[in-house]
């Protein structure tokens, strides 16, 4: 059984409980926040899904992220800031219908295409039933672009929850375009096999890649990397699901101590995602049916296992966290970073905290951000 929240803040804690509200029950100051949102998001959400020769558009979620930490009047400035360096969005070049759908996955140049007919059946269909629909398509290719499709997709399923608006439901069909364009599966066997274990003992089982064929540079490459590897496809397997929501949380708070243990070495921001990947599932299971949830912590798990395999990550220690760690001086800390990547992990951190109290989530949230300002 969990234990319960701790270290929450009323701002912080209120964040949090928005998610399941209505906005039309919003008070005055709430709907502000959401208003604060839709602003940002028409800056960042409808630009390229990629900048800079392969470069994730981090602003929508970093946007959102900024509202649930109870921070609304710091998302408008990070995305005017943001949306200096991003490419103009692609355009659809061939309409596509459902059955040729599949045939456009891992296509890059298709994102367009892809987005356009995501946003299509969002309009015929509903967000909550596109979702239902078509992300248990695309959670074996959750590793897609460095888990940034799937995060994508689940801050927008989030921003929904609490507001359908119509820059919100193209930021859903965005995040769902991306992850259909960038879609990749890692190695996995053909059937289930093998005993299952908690997260800290499956890491135990994870075999870093030689050195000499161990990748530089992006986590695509990284992910690359694993096809030539036979003993990383037993890895789906060896996470214990049984209780779904246990298993992600023994997922997260384990990465948030091999950050610790890894990021000092190089690679912050491929183990800042071993969080912030899993992390994003969370957001999406509520929306999912239930026999979805093993599955999509299992993906979680296996990449995050993967990055961990590929940049040669250090097995963690325990950690204790200082009493000065508060979650309003960990988000203080990352909003003056500016950087995208803090404000995500430390959203991320403290929504995982609140359910699985560890303090190694709140020392990843501080450390992040003192690498990154």
């Amino acid at each position: 059984m969990h234990a319960k929240p701790a270290l929450f803040g009323r701002r912080q804690l209120g964040s949090l409980v928005l998610g399941a509200a209505s906005f039309a029950t919003l008070p005055p100051r709430a709907a502000a926040e959401e208003d604060s949102l839709d602003e940002a998001l028409a800056l960042v959400s409808r630009r390229g899904p990629e900048f800079g020769g392969g470069l994730s558009n981090h602003g929508p979620m970093a946007c959102e992220a900024l509202i649930a930490l109870g921070r609304p009047e710091s998302a408008l400035p990070f995305a005017a800031k943001y949306a200096r360096r991003l490419d103009a969005h692609p355009s659809e070049r061939q309409r596509l219908s459902e059955a040729d759908l599949r045939s456009a996955f891992g296509d890059p140049g298709r994102v367009g295409d892809l987005t356009a007919f995501f946003a299509r059946r969002i309009d015929e269909e509903g967000a909550k039933e596109t979702i239902r629909h078509f992300v248990p398509r695309l959670l074996p290719g959750l590793c897609a672009a460095g888990f940034h499709g799937l995060i994508r997709t689940a801050h927008a399923a989030r921003s929904l929850a609490r507001s359908e608006t119509a820059i919100r439901r193209s930021e859903l069909a965005e995040g769902l375009g991306y992850w259909a364009a960038r879609y990749r599966e890692l190695p996995a066997p053909a059937a289930a096999s093998g005993n299952r274990f908690p997260a800290a003992g499956a890491l135990l089982r994870v075999r870093p890649i030689p050195p000499e064929r161990r990748p530089r540079g992006s986590i695509a490459a990284a992910f690359a990397a694993l096809d030539a590897d036979p003993s990383f496809a037993p890895i789906l397997f060896l996470l214990d699901v049984r209780d779904p929501g246990r298993a992600l949380s023994e997922v997260t708070s384990l990465f948030a101590r091999v950050f610790l243990a890894s990021a000092g070495r190089g690679n912050v921001i491929a183990f800042i995602h071993t969080v912030t990947g899993p992390a994003a599932v969370r957001l999406l299971l509520p929306h999912l049916p239930a026999s979805e949830a093993p599955g999509a912590v299992r993906y979680a798990w296996q990449a995050a296992a993967g990055i961990f395999a590929a940049f040669a990550g250090s097995l963690p220690s325990a950690a204790t966290a200082p009493a000065s760690e508060t979650p309003d001086r960990l988000t203080d800390r990352a909003i003056a970073t500016g950087d995208e990547h803090a404000i995500k992990l430390t959203e991320a951190c403290l929504r995982e905290h609140a359910i699985w109290p560890d303090p190694a989530y709140l020392l990843a949230a501080r450390d992040a951000s003192e690498r990154l300002a």
